[in-house]
């Protein structure tokens, strides 16, 4: 890797940055700098990039001589946590990232191959990029500013390319579909399968999976994942023809939430989730169900019923009880104390001795705020509420305690 870059920052402005790196962004940015030496705009994207990185990517927040871009490409980067997973799904010699941006997937699933090339049309994220590599003395690494598409089209064939196409349209917002993401994948599939035997393709975690299995022809599996129940990727791992399952119903999907002591992890396939019989239920038992984020993003409703044996409260609801405690279910459970109709009197026995509470509503016809000040109850507290409808049509506010505290 070439080491020379242009970024140069004064050690005046290093100093601020060390001094002042705990301190409110917003008031640093209005105060009144009289030192020529201090860069303060410079100062406050490094400061700000550092406090992002204090919970996102710990292992370089903890290392002073990282240097971090501009707001939007620290937002739209991998945390550490989705980063090492990747590592798990990608193998070889040769690794190719097409879409460098800060670096977050490169720096981690580079340490597993021989030699790996980041690509990235802007100079400034290829600058910082050469200065952090250096920095965390990856060894082997070529970093090349370039188009995704220029580039994969003339690239001597790897054994894995990673991908993550840009979500951002031309004004800034937001955009899901996989058609409308830059680079789009459909069209270069097999441009991509021409140049590696595996392909990592990170998109939005608001995208339909569903449509996604079926618009991309080569997927080999899919990967729902969550840091601390909060949906953040999906990623579809493609491999050559000759590996992929014909049907995409047949797809393994893994449905995983990474946590601080633990990962929930459940895999399930389109066509098991169709096949599973599920048991409704008209009444409550001692123990409530949610599925974590990641499941119920990928969908596996019937799957985990069936598996975990418990039973669901509404076909809309995905909320589920059991009367035994399930006790590796991948989700938060919780013990019922208590449950009521919506009649006044009901609701007030129910509450009596509560003034906050969190409260949840799944298929209810209200919002949180609504239900908050019909109920006349305050967010916080370690009771649990949730507002939802019985498999006959009732509604029910159920009352409960956490019983795994680590989720």
């Amino acid at each position: 890797m070439d080491t020379k870059f242009t970024i140069k920052i004064s050690p005046e402005t290093l100093r601020f940055i060390q001094i002042n790196r705990k301190e409110n962004i917003e008031k640093l940015a209005l105060q009144d700098n009289k030192s020529p030496n201090i860069d303060l705009k410079t100062a406050i994207t490094q400061i700000a990039g550092w406090q992002t990185a204090i919970e996102k990517i710990p292992s370089w927040a903890n290392n002073s001589n990282i240097l971090y871009p501009q707001h939007l490409s620290l937002e739209q980067c991998s945390s550490e946590a989705t980063a090492k997973y990747k590592t798990q799904l990608m193998q070889g010699e040769s690794f190719a990232d097409l879409t460098g941006g800060f670096g977050i997937d490169f720096s981690f699933i580079s340490q597993k191959f021989l030699t790996s090339i980041y690509v990235e049309h802007q100079q400034e994220l290829c600058e910082l990029a050469k200065h952090n590599f250096c920095v965390l003395k990856l060894a082997n690494i070529n970093v090349v500013n370039d188009d995704s598409i220029s580039y994969l089209t003339d690239m001597p064939p790897v054994n894995s390319i990673y991908i993550d196409p840009a979500r951002r349209n031309a004004n800034g917002g937001r955009i899901v579909a996989i058609a409308d993401c830059e680079p789009n994948v459909i069209d270069i599939e097999e441009l991509l399968l021409s140049k590696a035997s595996q392909v990592l393709i990170k998109l939005s975690p608001m995208l339909d999976l569903s449509k996604a299995l079926d618009e991309l022809k080569n997927v080999f599996e899919a990967h729902v994942l969550s840091v601390n129940n909060e949906c953040k990727e999906l990623l579809l791992l493609l491999h050559k023809k000759e590996d992929v399952i014909d049907t995409s119903y047949n797809i393994p999907i893994h449905c995983v939430n990474l946590q601080k002591q633990t990962t929930q992890h459940f895999v399930f396939t389109r066509k098991e989730e169709q096949e599973s019989p599920c048991e409704y239920t008209d009444k409550i038992g001692q123990y409530l169900y949610e599925p974590n984020a990641s499941l119920l993003k990928a969908g596996a409703f019937r799957r985990i019923a069936y598996i975990y044996n418990v039973k669901k409260l509404h076909p809309n609801s995905h909320l589920y009880t059991s009367d035994s405690l399930v006790a590796n279910f991948p989700g938060r459970i919780f013990h019922i104390t208590g449950h009521s109709s919506f009649n006044k009197k009901e609701i007030k026995l129910l509450l009596y001795d509560l003034k906050k509470g969190n409260l949840t509503i799944r298929n209810f016809p209200s919002s949180v705020i609504e239900l908050r000040k019909r109920i006349n109850l305050k967010d916080g507290g370690d009771i649990y509420l949730f507002a939802t409808q019985m498999n006959d049509g009732s509604k029910i506010l159920i009352r409960c305690k956490k019983t795994n505290e680590h989720t």
